[in-house]
């Protein structure tokens, strides 16, 4: 039997953490060697109290948490959890199904079924595209550009799946100077090489330029996967998705193009932003992450596929005899990299269920909303100058040092001030060249007042 009275004290604990999380400093006070002071040692022989465990792990884990989930975090483009979002997680890891299979957990299988086709929709993608749901967008990115790989070498007569890189084709690989790590990184885990790419050069926002993909689009017919961006990291700025898939399906027209789409792609349930996104319908293959705009809990990204018998071809698992394998039903793992996996679809539906279409499009709205407030309070300060169109969700910014010291350093100690004063939590970043302060908004609870105080905050470390 469970112990009821370690359940409640746990939700005792977490509901705690929730009620004190708006001032709660926001970035984690303690070191690494104070965590570990705090947190390890040997680990004894004997059993130990499951509640003495937890509450041991609450306090002594506390000093290291650092309050993402909170309404002034602006970090890395990591939204918050909604209540509902959280509730469903809660009830994911109780009833511990393995989403893998039909047979492990039908409901979570039925659900995940339910949760793409609602995704398809909300993001203005084709019907009946494949999809799966994996722990982030770089394992997406790679399920999607497993799919492009198995297509574009299909084309050319070769299985790849079967008879692997060995002798294969070679693939070119189009992408933008400002790709993602994580889309290189896929690259780099399907031996398509992160180093190898046809690297576009890009504008002062970060969008791939028109005129310089279709100088470097190779000419003849071999396999090629064209990789676009809507969202840069550091702007928000957008690729021109339409002017590019065009040049491709005129010039190659076998080629495959993916969109790396981790957080932009959510633009399309805004009308007023939707224009950002123009011809992304077009692509083969879109990569997004739920636990940013949907603000569902982290590991649950979204990997969907416009030709879904290619989706399954490519991730085509072995079958073992002692597995029951679904007829009608949706086995998961034949849409994703993993076999035994959590039932990540659950927190999504309570996501959207709750939201509505109309939640999800005021969430992504309110969230531009805000980094416009930021931007422009900042904007108008002496010494402060932001450095990209504030069009989504990003903001970047750059400050100028008193005296005769350098502008990066200055900037990079803005930033350090920002942390340690622990209002609200944002990291730097190079931008083409230069440090910059890097704002990220997109959490659900972030009000004008968080944004306001954390203007504040921000101002005051730049003070001198």
């Amino acid at each position: 039997m469970h112990d009821e009275r370690l359940l409640r004290r746990t939700a005792d604990l977490a509901i705690d953490f929730l009620a004190g999380i708006d001032e709660r400093p926001v970035g984690a006070p303690a070191t690494r060697a104070e965590l570990l002071a705090s947190l390890g040692g040997p680990l004894a022989d004997d059993p130990a109290d499951p509640v003495d465990v937890i509450e041991g792990l609450a306090a002594h884990a506390g000093p290291g948490i650092i309050a993402s989930p909170g309404p002034r975090f602006f970090g890395f483009v990591i939204g918050g959890v909604l209540p509902a979002a959280l509730a469903g997680d809660w009830l994911t890891s109780t009833w511990d199904q393995n989403a893998g299979v039909y047979a492990a957990g039908p409901a979570a299988s039925v659900v995940e079924e339910i949760v793409g086709e609602w995704l398809l929709d909300v993001l203005g993608l084709p019907a009946g595209s494949g999809f799966g749901l994996t722990t982030g967008c770089q394992m997406a990115h790679f399920t999607c550009l497993a799919a492009a790989r198995h297509a574009v070498l299909e084309r050319a007569g070769w299985d790849v799946e079967s008879r692997g890189l060995f002798g294969a084709p070679e693939i070119d690989v189009i992408v933008g100077e400002e790709a993602h790590v994580t889309l290189l990184t896929a690259l780099q885990y399907l031996g398509l090489g992160a180093d190898r790419v046809i690297a576009v050069p890009t504008d002062g926002q970060g969008r791939m330029r028109a005129d310089a993909f279709a100088d470097l689009l190779p000419h003849g017919d071999r396999p090629l996967i064209v990789c676009l961006q809507a969202g840069n990291v550091n702007t928000g700025a957008f690729d021109p998705l339409a002017e590019i898939i065009g040049l491709v399906r005129a010039g190659r027209p076998g080629a495959w193009v993916h969109v790396d789409g981790a957080f932009g792609l959510w633009a399309a349930v805004s009308p007023g932003l939707r224009h950002l996104l123009a011809g992304h319908e077009e692509a083969d293959s879109w990569a997004t992450d739920a636990h940013k705009w949907l603000n569902v809990p982290q590991d649950s990204g979204v990997a969907i596929v416009r030709d879904a018998a290619t989706h399954r071809s490519a991730m085509s698992p072995l079958h073992a005899p002692y597995l029951i394998y679904g007829a009608a039903e949706r086995d998961e793992f034949c849409w994703v990299p993993e076999f035994s996996r959590r039932a990540r679809g659950f927190a999504i539906y309570a996501a959207l269920r709750s939201l509505g279409r109309d939640g999800v499009r005021a969430q992504v709205e309110r969230s531009c909303a805000l980094a416009r407030r930021i931007a422009a309070t900042l904007a108008a300060a002496p010494g402060v100058r932001v450095l990209n169109d504030v069009i989504l969700d990003q903001v970047l910014v750059r400050f100028e040092p008193p005296g005769d010291m350098d502008a990066d350093d200055w900037t990079r100690e803005v930033v350090r001030r920002v942390q340690d004063d622990g209002t609200c939590w944002l990291s730097g970043t190079t931008w083409q060249g230069v440090a910059a302060m890097r704002i990220s908004v997109i959490n659900w609870s972030t009000t004008e007042a968080d944004i306001d105080r954390s203007a504040a905050a921000i101002l005051r470390a730049a003070g001198g």
